[in-house]
């Protein structure tokens, strides 16, 4: 009981041990609030990563890729078919892609990939980063009229079919203003004053003798384009009815005025129709920055609804440039800017079909097979099933994990991750010889003390656990009021930020760097364990020293002075 007592008094009324325990609880919320913020930024990085990556990834040596894709995919069944969840496949080109914005091309060096949004979702969590709920739901690359999201979850106003039209509805508009500007031009009709264009009546409507009058062939016997069709064969088109074929009915309509009709449907008008879609990385259609004001903005350079110029290598030997328009029909944004600012999605037998990967006997070829395990598999045991039964030296394909392929991004992080804890450690390392500096001095100062309680029976082992019960007292009160206010810094770390802002005038996280709208921020019990664990021990150890010292002292030596 006695030793309980001595330690408390001490505890209570050595103000030097105060000095300790401010260094362990600093040591410890330090600890607690780095391994936090660390742990959150490599979780939303493994997110990140492994949101456009699937667990397995057989890639193609060549940008040709390779065939037989289906038979393949049976065979990696008939390896691992009771790990796997679900395979698809894709094609990976490099490209180039072309933005008009503000009358000048600007272009973007992209990775484009091809999809099928069928299966492609069922192998990655790709959709979760789309900005039109309907695409989070089911990916289609078909434009949606509005609805989009845009950067933190705020409405991409103009965008969608509604943006489409109003624009093209506008450059046509603008057009025929230019057209009618110049004829005014030639003819000599340009009014002084320029404003007055848009009221000045047409030439053309002066000079024309009659109208032009387009036809469906050359022939000059050939009927004209007749006119809207009447109300009754506008119905049966609408109800896909037959044409009529009677006497009565076909008079009038010679020449089939529904089989025209459909012609001109065809045709591509882009108020009505899109180009193939294509899905753009965030920050590969916009630009992040700072206004005048100091506020984070994007800036977009094209948004849903507006068309771009893709240019890519074909398959062919040696390969040559192809280039296609492409409607853009959303945005991803995992906020990882290497995908945001390089990945662009098009539809899979599209972009086969305009690289040449087609054979008349082999099928479509591929660059990718992606392969998504069910929960709880090994996906080192299962990557290394699949590739010794694939070789590379025998397959048109390499087998790599997607912690393999980025390896190098996640071993720096591990690795920076480690080192701050281990400098870190140090600032406890230097509180446990601030205590061993303080007991020394404790039992200098009470060797009368301790020869007293030797001479009235106290053994050498009860003089030692007054010393380490004083060091885990020091230990357990300085790790657990660190433990604390680590934990309380942590969850209010991004009102701690703006406060720092406020006061230093400099932004502590800044959303145009790291893509974050808040600190990420993960507490993991187990390393709070290992954390407040590891100060306890460092502090006990530091008092084993002076602890066997005071257990050695002899009552007579230590009283031979009094």
């Amino acid at each position: 009981m006695y030793k309980l007592m001595l330690c408390l008094r001490y505890l209570r009324t050595r103000y030097i041990a105060l000095a300790s325990i401010i260094s362990v609880t600093l040591g410890v919320a330090t600890m607690v609030v780095v391994n936090s913020v660390m742990s959150g930024f490599s979780h939303e990085m493994h997110v990140r990563l492994h949101g456009i990556l699937s667990d397995i990834v057989m890639e193609s040596h060549s940008l040709d890729g390779f065939y037989h894709g289906e038979a393949h995919m049976e065979a990696v069944r008939r390896v691992a078919g009771d790990d796997i969840e679900s395979i698809a496949t894709t094609v990976h080109v490099p490209g180039m892609l072309g933005i008009y914005y503000r009358n000048e091309w600007h272009p973007r060096q992209v990775t484009i990939i091809g999809i099928d949004d069928k299966t492609y979702n069922s192998v990655s969590d790709f959709s979760k980063y789309l900005k039109h709920p309907s695409n989070r739901q089911q990916v289609d690359f078909n434009l949606k009229e509005a609805g989009y999201d845009g950067p933190a979850g705020s409405p991409l106003v103009e965008s969608g079919w509604n943006y489409r039209r109003g624009k093209i509805a506008y450059q046509k508009a603008l057009e025929e203003e230019m057209q009618r500007f110049e004829i005014l031009h030639q003819t000599g009709h340009m009014p002084a004053d320029p404003s007055r264009i848009a009221a000045t009546p047409s030439p053309l409507k002066d000079t024309a003798e009659e109208p032009v009058v387009p036809k469906f062939s050359d022939d000059p016997e050939a009927p004209p384009l007749p006119g809207p069709p009447p109300q009754e064969l506008a119905e049966r088109m609408a109800q896909n009815e037959p044409a009529p074929t009677g006497a009565a009915e076909t008079e009038g309509d010679p020449f089939n005025q529904r089989h025209r009709y459909a012609e001109m449907d065809t045709t591509f008008d882009p108020m009505k129709h899109q180009s193939p879609g294509i899905i753009l990385g965030m920050a590969v259609a916009s630009i992040r920055q700072r206004n005048a004001e100091g506020e984070v903005k994007d800036y977009f350079l094209a948004v849903p609804g507006d068309d771009v110029r893709l240019t890519f290598p074909s398959a062919e030997s040696p390969p040559q440039a192809v280039s296609e328009t492409f409607t853009v029909v959303d945005f991803y944004e995992s906020k990882m800017n290497e995908y945001d600012a390089g990945f662009a999605f098009v539809p899979l037998s599209k972009l086969q079909s305009l690289r040449y990967m087609t054979h008349p006997e082999l099928g479509s070829a591929i660059s990718t097979i992606q392969i998504r395990l069910k929960p709880g598999a090994d996906l080192a045991a299962v990557t290394n099933r699949l590739r010794e039964a694939f070789p590379p030296q025998q397959f048109p394909f390499r087998i790599q994990s997607w912690k393999d392929m980025q390896g190098p991004l996640l071993a720096a992080v591990q690795m920076e991750k480690t080192i701050l804890n281990i400098l870190l450690f140090l600032i406890i390392g230097v509180a446990g010889f601030g205590i061993l500096a303080t007991f020394y001095m404790i039992v200098v100062e009470k060797t009368k003390d301790i020869g007293i309680l030797k001479s009235l029976g106290a053994s050498g082992g009860g003089i030692m656990s007054i010393f380490l019960g004083y060091g885990l007292s020091l230990g357990i009160v300085g790790s657990g009021v660190g433990c604390i206010l680590g934990l309380l810094f942590v969850w209010n770390i991004n009102h701690i930020a703006k406060l720092i802002e406020l006061i230093t005038g400099r932004e502590v996280f800044d959303p145009t760097i790291y893509y974050f709208q808040e600190i990420p921020t993960i507490v993991e019990p187990m390393a709070i364990v290992m954390v407040v664990t590891g100060a306890m021990l460092i502090a006990v150890l530091a008092s084993v020293l002076p602890a066997i010292r005071a257990a050695r002292l002899h009552p007579v030596e230590a009283l031979r002075y009094e």
